[in-house]
């Protein structure tokens, strides 16, 4: 056996046979790629990347984003071995329970992963909001002799990321937008699940990015070192975004290599000794020579690189006291003093209005706030007065219009908000969530702050029809972990959903606003809505429950007034948060829905799920139809009339 004693070149082979050994003994994982990238993989974390181990969260790090996320164990090779708190043993547990390697990186759960990936096309995108987050504060603080934001986001994308559409979304924006410290890394190593990449990927990429304002550039070999060197060299003295194709070889040096068999099962004991035979890997599975740590270990460069940062944000804060105590405060994600109290109304008015009045009062007092919209501002109502639009000529406006592009939408505002310094927000039609639902599933699932705007909420959209109207999309929207759905009902519910929304720091939150106007309720109890739902209209002794969301809400208010005049007392609920509310005690629920008493739910959208709450259920659970939005309402059968029947027959 020919044993390999070159620093490099024993490093990068630690990297591949730490994938291949942790994947063997869970025999479950994806061992291709980090063999054949392991290579870059090295590079960017030993030589190219600043970053601390010590401190993962260094505000001015570069950002990684392993967009290939089946190839985590590349990933966690090499954090384990640049010094992150990711020891041995986390690697031998690999996609077990409770371990801090799970199957796919994810945010918040493994030191040093930026973004969770797993869903082709994600990473990428959400790096470019990382990048665009970036550029922004640059131009917001830094000064002539003060830099203090200048850092990269690097990133390793795989054939199918550059094959989903939602990463040709994102490009085409990053082009367009000129994000230059943002570097792609395409592991051209053409094979895919199902065979060899040509049975279904034959495009030009390289000619598909130029024409996306990308630098394209190629690296005929991963393993050669200096071609990366020059590569990435060149990639930062361009203005545009950059994709580098690197070709490479999946399960590089096994009996498996350039095959599909090296993607997604482990190679196996024989595989594995053959492949520690080809590459002179004499060591014992997880043994690393300690000259390998000596030589990978990073937190004394990252200390010392972040130690110059801070000494260069001292004089910064000297120079430049209040931009340095902005900064920080944003960067700590603390909120400045918000308004308590909604703008003034005085007429009935679509929450999607309201919410764009409730934006004119908040933007002003929270310049971290960053919104816009897939092509659809003046319907979303999305920007408020005095918000320029952003540029490449003018990266202090605050306005993003991402064209008609919704899935890369959801992914960039998740990379802003993971970025840290700028609270995101995007608008488009409730039925469009349907094309960003990836992106906001990750939100939940990474806890990012998230604002989704969706207006257009229901059949009341009236003459557009059936493939504008939403009919399931609320309830598959709460059937999500850790997403906060909230559906005012009216102008001044709306103003405090837009609170909740911003002071919620664990999760995303999804605003559903009208298209038409509805009436103005009560200021007074509005703030019932911070709690998720609550008595609007009380009777002496009531009979029973009328609770609603939204629009429904004056619709249960007239059906309330009908039953009155047959002598039955009915108590009304605005219901416009399930999560809000059920996140409060047990004894305010019943309060408001006591279990005692029989309740009727009304929303213009499915039933499913509302049993929790109800016992009968006035909803849709069929598609629209185009006509005059008064006319939709009356023929499927949501008037007062059929409301106040739902009642009577429960009684």
């Amino acid at each position: 056996m020919k044993e390999t004693r070159d620093l490099e070149t024993l490093s990068v082979n630690a990297i591949r046979f730490l994938a291949i050994d942790a994947v063997e003994k869970a025999r479950s994982g994806h061992p291709g790629m980090p063999m054949g990238m392991a290579p870059l993989a090295y590079l960017l974390f030993r030589e190219v990347m600043r970053h601390n181990p010590l401190d993962p969260d260094w505000p001015d790090r570069d950002r990684f984003v392993l967009s290939a996320g089946h190839g985590s164990m590349l990933l966690y090779a090499v954090l384990h071995l640049t010094g992150y708190d990711l020891p041995l043993e986390e690697l031998k547990s690999f996609r077990q329970w409770g371990s801090k390697t799970p199957g796919h990186p994810e945010r918040g759960h493994t030191p040093g992963v930026e973004v969770t990936t797993g869903p082709l096309g994600q990473g990428i995108s959400t790096a470019v909001g990382l990048a665009l987050a970036e550029r922004k504060l640059a131009a917001e603080f830094n000064r002539p002799g003060h830099v203090v934001v200048d850092h990269y986001t690097y990133v390793l994308a795989s054939d199918g990321d550059l094959m989903e559409g939602v990463s040709g979304e994102a490009a085409s924006l990053a082009g367009h937008w000129g994000l230059s410290k943002l570097i792609v890394f395409w592991d051209d190593n053409r094979i895919s699940i199902d065979g060899p990449t040509d049975l279904a990927f034959t495009e030009d990429v390289l000619a598909r990015y130029r024409a996306y304002g990308w630098q394209t550039l190629r690296v005929e070999d991963v393993n050669d070192l200096e071609a990366l060197r020059k590569a990435i060299k060149l990639a930062k003295l361009d203005e545009r975004p950059t994709l580098i194709a690197v070709r490479s070889h999946i399960g590089f040096g096994s009996p498996k290599q350039d095959s599909a068999k090296a993607h997604g099962e482990p190679l196996g004991p024989e595989a594995v000794e053959a492949t520690r035979r080809n590459l002179g890997w004499p060591y014992p599975p997880f043994v690393v020579p300690e000259e390998v740590y000596r030589h990978m270990d990073m937190r004394e460069k990252g200390r010392a690189w972040q130690e110059a940062w801070e000494k260069a944000l001292e004089a910064y804060a000297r120079a430049y006291p209040d931009l340095y105590q902005e900064l920080m405060r944003r960067l700590r994600g603390e909120l400045p003093p918000l308004p308590e109290e909604p703008p003034s109304f005085d007429k009935p008015i679509a929450t999607r209005a309201a919410s764009g009045r409730a934006l004119n009062l908040l933007a002003p007092r929270l310049p971290e706030l960053l919104g816009g919209s897939a092509d659809l501002t003046p319907s979303n109502n999305t920007k408020a007065e005095g918000m320029e639009d952003f540029s490449r000529a003018n990266p202090l406006g605050r306005y993003l219009h991402f064209g008609v592009r919704e899935h890369a939408m959801g992914a960039i505002l998740n990379g802003l908000n993971l970025h840290g310094g700028y609270r995101a927000y995007g608008g488009t039609f409730l039925v469009f969530s349907d094309y960003m639902r990836p992106a906001i599933r990750l939100a939940a699932l990474m806890g990012v702050p998230t604002v989704f705007v969706f207006t257009h909420d229901s059949i009341a959209l009236g003459e557009d029809g059936p493939t504008h109207q939403p009919v399931e999309h609320l309830m598959s929207l709460r059937a999500m972990p850790n997403l906060f759905v909230i559906r005012p009902a009216d102008a001044y519910e709306t103003f405090y959903a837009w609170l909740v929304a911003l002071r919620r720091k664990e999760g995303p939150t999804a605003l559903v606003l009208t298209r038409q106007a509805v009436p103005l309720l009560s200021l007074e109890k509005a703030r019932g809505l911070l709690r998720g739902g609550y008595v609007l209209e009380d009777v002496e002794e009531p009979q029973g429950v009328l609770v609603a969301t939204g629009s429904e809400v004056h619709l249960a208010l007239r059906a309330q007034a009908l039953l009155r005049e047959k002598g039955v007392r009915v108590r009304v609920v605005s219901l416009p948060s399930f999560e809000l509310f059920a996140a409060q005690p047990e004894a305010y629920r019943k309060e408001v829905l006591p279990p005692r008493l029989p309740v009727v739910a009304v929303e213009a959208g499915a039933s499913l799920g509302w049993e929790r709450y109800a016992h009968k259920v006035v909803a849709l659970d069929r598609f629209g139809a185009s006509a005059p939005y008064p006319e939709v309402y009356e023929r499927l059968g949501f008037t007062p009339e059929r409301v106040a029947e739902a009642f009577l027959s429960l009684v």
